[in-house]
Formats: C-alpha cells, sequence, structure tokens
C-alpha cells in the first residue's frame, strides 16, 4: 500500500505565509504528479498545485503568484510554500499523488491537514 502524510497545517493571520509538506511511503515504483487540493466548506474539492516527476507545475488562478509548489523525487515529497495568505485560503488541504504500482497507476490521497486564516 501507499500512504501520504500530510504536515504543516495550522492557524495564520491574513498576509502571512505557511509551508505544508508531504511525504509518500510504501511500495511502489514511482510517483508520476503529485500535488493539493483544498475543500472549504460547502465548496468542491480543489486543485491548488500540482507538479510532475520532470519539475512541471500547474497552479490555479485564485493562487498564482502568492503559492509555490515543489518536491524532491528521492525523498517522495512535495511541498506548498504558502504566501500572502487571505480568508478565502481557509480550507482543508490534500496532498495527491498518481503513483505508479506494477503496470498500473493508482490515485491517493492524504488525510488532509487544516488551513485557517484569520482576517
Amino acid at each position: 500500500q501507499v500512504q501520504l502524510v500530510e504536515s504543516g497545517g495550522g492557524l495564520v493571520q491574513a498576509g502571512g505565509s505557511l509551508r505544508l509538506s508531504c511525504a509518500a511511503s510504501g511500495s511502489f515504483f514511482n510517483i508520476n504528479t503529485m500535488g493539493w487540493y483544498r475543500q472549504a466548506p460547502g465548496k468542491q474539492r480543489e486543485l491548488v498545485a500540482d507538479i510532475t516527476n520532470s519539475g512541471s507545475t500547474d497552479y490555479a488562478d485564485s493562487v498564482k503568484g502568492r503559492f509555490i509548489i515543489s518536491r524532491d523525487n528521492a525523498k517522495n515529497t512535495v511541498s506548498l510554500q504558502m504566501n500572502s495568505l487571505s480568508s478565502e485560503d481557509t480550507a482543508v488541504y490534500y496532498c495527491n499523488a498518481d503513483v505508479r504500482r506494477a503496470l498500473r497507476t493508482y490515485t491517493y490521497w492524504g488525510q488532509g491537514t487544516q488551513v485557517t486564516v484569520s482576517s
């Protein structure tokens, strides 16, 4: 099996920064895309940012210029540096990974970490 363990959430004031990290462990061949999604109360889960194993990134328009996603392929980790946070960034943030096991690719999710931005 594969596990994704997130860390780094918490409470921060508007304008502040937080860094989320996610580590993948278990038995797998490699990890393709890794990313972060978020879900605010009453809203659907949405993509925040993702990054391929070659380093190509994609960001939601709402976080461009404020958030930076990065990964360490050797350690199977992905991080999200979040700057200039606002109350609209308040949500549960989920780590996501497309993991290659044997001949198939599976999508895994972390348990989620709460980010609360106070205004």
